[in-house]
């Protein structure tokens, strides 16, 4: 009971902190308000976070003719958060103040054949000491890192990476062990963290039942209910490119034929429209080709429209699986391919939804393009170093107030 008590206590924290960073300074009232928590209960939270270092009170708010209201705001003078984006032709960094606004950003290139865990520690450590630098001593209260595939959490373990093949890879110890860091490392997979971007700052705050799904390479879904991720099991959940929508179809990077990938990830799109043009096209990645097709698209060239109502047609059965299923308020849909292509799919699969969807399902149902101009990823990542944060206060929420 204990831990379910502090559960709640620090989903409300969350929720008080995501409205706050939204619309700061704000009162104690106004963020009951906007939470449906009690004037009582933000108080408590409120004097936990001072005294952690993450909220700071900003000067007077005129009441209109009763007492004035004292203004809270994010530290922006204390700690700092950083979130890393692992990625196969780059490292990415941000560091951020706790209003989550950055404060240096950092870039490092990782060249295709540089697929071993030795040389992504390499970039990770060049680009953590150029940074560190540039901090010039502020504290560093947490670091979120990104990694594609699969990743077990609690043991830091990079479980399986499709594209450098690494298995069971014990990778938060060996970031640690480089770093020499004092402030704790967080780990998890792209989906995670961009999932968690959304919660934070995008689309996703205040919605209940949240599904963010990721377009790019590969495909995948973050879930979120109730303002918290949803792991599964092994936290392996939102794994929906590799559910099987045509048993017969094309052989998927995983090695079970007909997933959602392989029909919509970025291979098999521009496959398709290589097999609806009659021929190969020439691109030198697979950004280009993506870029050429909706070129070709709104010139209104018969292969291309015909490509992306074929995709459109796989992704309407796939979201509507996942719909019927987790039953969401709000799909997004984000990653670049969604950011290149997403104005010519997006209206032919909502145009399919309702021949997949139950009608209830439907009627509550919200279907959007991410619109965010900031990392999701980065955000997300240095998000979950918050949360982590927040997380070690054992006492959070449950001071006695007189």
């Amino acid at each position: 009971m204990q831990s379910s008590s502090r559960g709640i206590r620090l989903r409300n924290c969350f929720s008080m902190l995501r409205h706050l960073l939204a619309d700061h300074p704000s009162s104690r009232p106004h963020l009951a308000v906007k939470t449906g928590l009690s004037v009582a209960t933000v108080s408590n939270l409120v004097a936990e976070l001072i005294d952690l270092g993450v909220v700071v009170e900003a000067g007077w708010e005129d009441s209109g003719g009763g007492r004035p209201r004292m203004l809270l705001a994010p530290n922006t003078e204390g700690g700092v958060l950083i979130g890393v984006d692992v990625a196969t032709t780059y490292v990415k960094f941000e560091a951020y103040d706790l209003a989550l606004q950055v404060l240096h950003r950092i870039e490092e290139q990782v060249d295709l054949a540089e697929d071993t865990p030795e040389k992504l520690l390499d970039h990770i450590a060049s680009g953590m000491a150029d940074l560190r630098g540039r901090l010039a001593g502020r504290e560093i209260l947490g670091l979120g890192v990104s990694l594609p595939g699969q990743v077990d959490v609690a043991g830091g373990i990079s479980v399986f990476t499709p594209n450098w093949n690494w298995r069971d890879v014990a990778f938060k110890q060996l970031l640690a062990e480089r770093l020499g860091l004092e402030a704790p490392i967080y780990l998890d997979n792209s989906l995670k963290t961009v999932t968690a971007g959304e919660l934070w700052f995008g689309d996703g705050r205040g919605v209940e039942r949240l599904a963010v799904v990721v377009l790019g390479t590969g495909v995948g879904v973050g879930l979120a209910f109730d303002g918290k991720l949803y792991r599964g099991a092994t936290n392996s959940a939102g794994e929906w490119g590799h559910t099987v929508i045509d048993a017969d179809g094309p052989v998927c990077r995983c090695g079970r034929r007909g997933c959602i990938e392989a029909r919509i990830g970025a291979p098999a799109i521009l496959r398709e429209w290589a097999a609806a043009s009659g021929g190969a096209h020439e691109w030198d990645t697979q950004e280009s080709g993506i870029e050429a097709l909706v070129d070709a698209w709104k010139a209104g060239e018969e292969p291309a429209v015909r490509t992306v109502e074929a995709t459109a047609r796989y992704m309407a059965i796939g979201v509507a699986n996942l719909v019927n299923l987790v039953n969401p308020d709000l799909v997004v849909f984000t990653g670049w391919v969604s950011s290149v292509l997403g104005e010519a799919l997006l209206p032919e699969l909502e145009a399919r939804l309702g021949d997949h969807v139950l009608e209830s399902a439907l009627g509550a149902l919200r279907v959007k393009l991410d619109e965010q101009s900031r990392n999701m990823v980065l955000l997300g990542a240095a998000a979950l170093a918050l949360e982590g944060h927040l997380n070690g206060i054992k006492s959070i929420g449950s001071r006695s107030r007189p």
